[in-house]
């Protein structure tokens, strides 16, 4: 038995493990709050529900970004809280290496700011997400102090997004608005109409339905009232 095989055959493992090049895992640390994770799924849950049909996009959530002109997992990589690359396949990945997806790199992210990597994110990340990977769209957001804002790329350098009239920022690469929506950031429509997740819409749904049976059922009742009354005067509700 070799070294390697008795390695396995005692920890089910190897000790060295070398992934090969577009097989690299994610090295994110875990998620500082619940908050922080609940607002990642729920910005994963609500896209991927409102492009179900879509196969041409790629998100994800604490997922490392392998960046490396050298093509080395080592150096250069950086692990948004959320992002999305559009024009990609959409399959499941192990972490994101721009060297095995075209050069692609994410045509939105957005932070989820907290005490210990605010300063970070408004800083450094900032600056390589504008000169490195030239993200046209750059969001954060503080689920805690519910400070917001966002930045869209142009000629080199992000400008402020302003707001409109409801407090949302346009994301010209989703198509959709950002906004705060009972204390978390959620996504809007171009008509302002807030994108829900599946049990929302199957909430909705219900809500609609039940809506629906209740003026069916009202309707109902004042037919068979007006068919009473007539019956009152001697008259055939049947024969009008």
């Amino acid at each position: 038995m070799t070294i390697a095989q008795d390695k396995i055959s005692q920890q089910g493992i190897y000790e060295d493990v070398t992934f090969p090049p577009g097989d690299l895992y994610s090295d994110e640390p875990p998620l500082e709050t619940e908050l922080h994770l609940r607002q990642i799924i729920l910005l994963l849950t609500c896209l991927e529900w409102l492009w179900r049909d879509r196969n041409d996009f790629y998100a994800a959530g604490n997922l490392t970004i392998y960046y490396s002109p050298n093509q080395l997992k080592s150096e250069d990589f950086r692990g948004p809280d959320f992002f999305v690359v559009l024009g990609c396949d959409r399959k499941t990945r192990k972490s994101w290496v721009v060297w095995e997806e075209n050069g692609k790199y994410p045509n939105l992210i957005i932070e989820i700011l907290s005490d210990s990597t605010a300063k970070t994110d408004k800083g450094l990340k900032k600056e390589i997400y504008q000169d490195t990977f030239r993200t046209l769209d750059y969001f954060w957001f503080d689920p805690y102090t519910q400070e917001f804002a966002g930045f869209h790329l142009v000629d080199g350098e992000y400008q402020p997004l302003q707001p409109n009239a409801q407090e949302y920022l346009w994301s010209q690469q989703l198509g959709l608005y950002l906004g705060i929506y009972q204390g978390l950031l959620r996504f809007f429509t171009p008509d302002g109409q807030l994108v829900p997740t599946p049990e929302e819409t199957a909430q909705q749904t219900q809500q609609r339905l039940e809506q629906a049976q209740q003026t069916a059922q009202q309707e109902a009742e004042k037919a068979q009232r007006l068919a009473a009354k007539l019956r009152e005067l001697n008259i055939d509700p049947d024969t009008i």
